[in-house]
């Protein structure tokens, strides 16, 4: 094997590569990036319990002078990434040794078995359905900080993506907060897949420059996805995931409707005191901030910590719609990871009683659902 490149070309590759890439395996040969030239391209591969990634270079840049295949060390990122050479050189030296030329620099790295490294599939089913970057990304960004991060329920710690009458709706949930987002897509045959949340923040950080199409492949337990040269492929999650449908109600009693961004700092400043939950489980860990209209309809957002201190704050809505007062208790981290997903400037909470879980919408966010359940106050 021997070739040479473009550096930057070959980063922005390894880059991507780097998604399926563990820092630990039971598989030593899975911590390695395979190499596989042929006499036009080189193709990269990279794999994880979860994921599996693989990017094809044809790139003009790209000089092939003898086809082979190996397997290096991920700290061969590392290495491209600190050099400032244009042009790298790669070559194999008798087999076992990856050598690395790029200007005066010269390094080695001992390679492994590429006969060793398992076979990976890539194979593309006919019929992708195709959903814009963009559109993915905000999908994704939209719902999987609501996903769980507790392995007692595994098919939580995924989004569940449900196409019914091309209608798609995305959902994510931990038991205590929800995030729903629903697009029309083109005609496309139904499905109900969860994807590991891991897998779909890679999946974001592998798209975060891609404005084009991402065609996406359903397989029995694997998606795949297809971008510019990549192959994204992740496992699903086995189970059914729960029924979220009845949870949201249209209906709520009372409605406030909030400058967002103002909301979002008043309930920062007052979570700087909040106490926190003592439950051992980390999914119910709070910093407890509480919500009240009061009778004469203003709204303040208050916390006490025998502890530390009490905070409150009058917030003024920019529109309320209520038949009396109400006061809710919350988790600021859920309130505050539910606001930044929306693009809105304003925000209505939707409220029927302290101990029914509330929704949050926003002006121009009408596919997308945020709910929250509350926290009983003493």
């Amino acid at each position: 094997m021997n070739l040479t490149i473009d550096r930057e070309v070959l980063l922005e590759n390894l880059n991507t590569i780097s998604r399926g890439l563990p820092t630990k395996s039971p598989m030593p040969i899975l911590t390695g990036i395979k190499l596989y030239v042929t006499e036009n391209d080189l193709f990269m591969t990279s794999s994880n319990s979860d994921i599996s990634v693989e990017v094809t270079i044809n790139d003009a840049s790209l000089e092939i002078k003898e086809p082979g295949q190996t397997v290096v060390p991920g700290k061969f990122i590392d290495i491209i990434r600190k050099i400032n050479s244009r042009k790298v050189n790669l070559y194999l030296a008798e087999d076992k040794i990856l050598v690395i030329k790029a200007d005066r620099g010269e390094y080695k790295l001992y390679v492994m078995d590429p006969l060793e490294y398992p076979k990976m599939d890539f194979v593309a089913l006919e019929n992708p359905l195709k959903l814009n970057a963009d559109v993915l990304k905000n999908m994704i960004k939209s719902t999987v900080f609501a996903t769980s991060s507790s392995e007692k329920k595994p098919i939580l710690t995924g989004v569940n993506f449900t196409n019914v009458n091309n209608t798609l709706t995305v959902v994510a949930t931990d038991s205590f907060r929800l995030s729903q987002k629903v697009i029309s897509i083109e005609p496309y045959n139904d499905f109900n897949i969860t994807i590991p949340n891991k897998s779909l923040d890679e999946l974001l950080k592998a798209i975060d420059q891609f404005a084009g199409d991402v065609n996406l492949y359903f397989q029995s337990n694997k998606l795949l996805a297809q971008f510019k040269n990549v192959c994204f492929q992740t496992r699903l999650l086995d189970g059914n995931y729960p029924d979220t449908s009845k949870l949201i109600s249209s209906n709520f009693a009372i409605n406030l409707t909030f400058n967002k961004d103002e909301l979002i700092e008043a309930v920062e400043r007052v979570s700087l005191l909040s106490p926190r939950d003592s439950a051992k489980d980390k999914e119910i860990t709070y910093s407890i901030v509480k919500l009240e209209l009061k009778k004469d309809r203003s709204v303040e957002i208050s916390t006490t910590n025998s502890q530390i201190g009490d905070a409150k704050e009058e917030l003024l809505p920019t529109g309320i719609d209520a038949d009396g007062p109400i006061a809710v208790g919350f988790s600021s981290r859920y309130l505050l990871d539910a606001l930044k997903s929306f693009i809105s400037t304003e925000v209505t909470l939707g409220l029927q009683a302290e101990t029914r879980p509330f929704i949050v919408r926003g002006e121009n966010d009408s596919n997308l659902t945020q709910l929250i359940l509350p926290v009983r106050m003493n």
